[in-house]
């Protein structure tokens, strides 16, 4: 099969799959990472195919929206992959980029590494930080019913990976908990040079929130 053909096949399998995802979680974040992937493939030296398949799939089915089963994803990807007549290289490729991608609190160490992950990982980083991210942020905040921001809560730095997805802090939290975090956890240089941009402009809007929520502007 064409390289095109699949990505098209790809396309328009994630769209079905995706149609009533929550909206930090869409097709239109999978859209994003895509566009992000391609962005930073063009100067990085990698596989373009399996970048391009593992920013398409690695949403597929996140683990928060199945109960915490993080089988869901991998296993979704390789059936649609199988039934395109991929390769198992590169199927095997794409799963470990699915399974390694999450940011979980941040306090674990990554079992897989590749330069294809490193750019997905960015890609999908980035939609997590600046005005997207914090549009994401407070998304989900809202789907999950949580309040948007208490001064008596303070935020945990050191959670567990279990204690990561089943937290319930305020939305603000959310930020130093992961968001603020990612600038410095940036695989490539060209990640690293558009993270700065956008984690400067959440610095900005927490200010502005912190300010208003006191009455000082």
């Amino acid at each position: 099969m064409e390289n095109n053909t699949l990505i098209e096949n790809t396309i328009e399998f994630v769209k079905v799959q995706l149609e009533n995802a929550e909206g930090g979680h869409d097709w239109f974040h999978i859209e994003r990472v895509y566009k992000n992937t391609l962005a930073i493939a063009k100067i990085e030296k990698c596989d373009l195919l399996v970048c391009q398949l593992g920013a398409l799939l690695h949403d597929i089915a996140d683990s928060k929206f199945h109960g915490g089963d993080e089988t869901v994803g991998p296993k979704t990807a390789r059936k649609f992959l199988e039934s395109q007549n991929v390769s198992e290289e590169i199927i095997e490729h794409v799963i470990q980029i699915i399974e390694h991608i999450s940011f979980k609190g941040g306090n674990f160490q990554k079992q897989f590494n590749s330069i294809e992950l490193a750019i997905v990982q960015d890609a999908d980083r980035l939609d997590a930080i600046g005005a997207i991210g914090i549009a994401r942020c407070f998304n989900y905040g809202g789907f999950k019913n949580r309040t948007i921001y208490n001064p008596q809560i303070k935020p945990n730095l050191s959670m567990t990976k279990e204690e990561y997805k089943n937290t319930d802090s305020p939305t603000i939290n959310h930020f130093y908990e992961k968001l603020l975090l990612l600038k410095d956890k940036m695989n490539t240089n060209s990640g690293i040079k558009i993270a700065q941009e956008r984690h400067a402009f959440m610095e900005v809007f927490l200010d502005q929130f912190y300010a208003e929520w006191e009455s000082r502007k």
